[in-house]
């Protein structure tokens, strides 16, 4: 019998990855509760199991008093005469461990002590699989499509049951029965019928992670991913810098012949990404996320998160983007609030150059200083802003 108790216990804590320290404290547990049932109380009830054979004994201690008339509680004392049948050595006063015969229990207590070790069991599983769940919290995983629930999608994770919620898919996203997808672990829960995990396909990290696991340098710190922006299911932007001069941040996150980025674009069922070159300048940054247009000038504001952008007139749509999609991005991506005009929509405003571009509270050498040229030429302090503008946009209408 303790042969296959231990064996049921290695399964245990195999298969539920449960502790047989855990499981020996639930079955001392049942074994009180069922002295509980049978006697009314277990206040003097012991219980000792021995870890290595799993042989266990339980018994009360009992004081000794002179005879049957001085017992007053048969549960907490026992007659002299009783006592030395057990221990002949026993006197009054002394306290004897009498042992009680677990086959003695009556079905109901049985049947109670069965339902303590259950409940213990079903706990410290619900507990593993939220503690497992936990620490891969803010990660990926990969999860297999169960069912539709409402409009929610139940997603099997392998031990436990995660929730894509309507708000966290992609509205062009359609998935089907058993099909393999990778998700992103919002939040773990841990509640009375088990942990409750929200998975999310939108999340701007779940792009974040999938370059993570498919590009080494990013794995090993070379390369950084310094700020992300994401419209699920359209497009996404990626600033990336390179800590090794030798190695290029852009060229390692693309992969040879756009392999490592067509991996990720196929994961997101061909949402577009555009990985571009993180800069400490922020007129720079701010081209380069800009970018597929050309640039003409750059007018930015560090104080005031803000940046005035001149473009070709042809390149006008372009940076701006489908539904103004481009520049979107550009600004989350940037941080600045970006306000885009081309050549001519610039020359023809009032005020231009200083007035328009640049608050009034500014006077010539600091406007001068905060001016960042992003093309060709190149803002200085011996050419004034008015002439450097100038001379670019017209350069670029011939």
């Amino acid at each position: 019998m303790n042969k296959e108790l231990m064996e049921a216990l290695d399964i245990l804590e195999k298969e539920k990855e449960i502790s047989k320290d855990s499981l020996f404290e639930a079955i001392e547990n049942s074994l009180l509760t069922a002295c509980k049932n049978h006697f009314g109380k277990a206040d003097n009830i012991k219980v000792e199991i021995d870890r290595e054979t799993c042989d266990f004994l339980c018994y009360a201690e009992k004081e000794v008093v002179a005879d049957e008339e001085a017992v007053e509680d048969d549960c907490l004392q026992i007659s002299l005469e009783a006592a030395q049948q057990i221990s002949k050595k026993a006197q009054v006063g002394d306290t004897i461990h009498v042992e009680i015969k677990s086959k003695e229990f009556g079905r109901i207590a049985t049947q109670n002590a069965k339902n303590v070790i259950l409940q213990k069991i079903r706990e410290e599983e619900r507990s593993v699989i939220y503690d497992q769940y936990h620490e891969k919290e803010k990660d990926i995983v990969t999860g297999i499509v169960q069912r539709y629930l409402g409009k929610n999608i139940s997603i099997n994770l392998g031990k436990a049951d995660g929730m894509l919620n309507e708000n966290e898919q992609v509205k062009t996203e359609h998935f089907k029965a058993t099909e393999r997808i990778k998700v992103y672990i919002v939040e773990v829960k841990d509640t009375p019928k088990g942990p409750r995990i929200l998975v999310s396909r939108t999340h701007p990290d779940l792009v974040k992670r999938l370059f993570e696991s498919e590009v080494t340098e990013i794995k090993d710190g070379t390369v950084e991913i310094k700020s992300i922006a994401r419209e699920a299911g359209s497009r996404t932007k990626l600033a990336v810098w390179s800590n090794n001069p030798n190695v290029d941040a852009v060229g390692a996150c693309v992969g040879m012949n756009g392999a490592r980025v067509n991996a990720i674009v196929d994961e997101l069922r061909g949402e577009k990404i555009d990985i571009v070159n993180w800069d400490e300048n922020p007129g720079n940054l701010i081209q380069n996320a800009l970018s597929p247009a050309k640039i003409v000038a750059v007018f930015a504001d560090p104080d005031e998160r803000t940046a005035k952008v001149v473009v070709p007139d042809y390149q006008l749509s372009l940076a701006i983007g489908k539904e103004g999609q481009n520049a979107r991005l550009a600004a989350r991506l940037t941080g600045y609030k970006i306000d885009i005009k081309s050549e001519t929509q610039a020359k023809d405003a009032p005020g231009f150059r200083y007035e328009d571009y640049i608050d009034d509270e500014f006077d010539d050498e600091e406007v001068e200083n905060d001016v960042i040229e992003s093309a060709d030429e190149v803002l200085t302090e011996e050419a004034p802003a008015e002439e450097a503008v100038e001379e670019a946009s017209a350069e670029d209408m011939e």
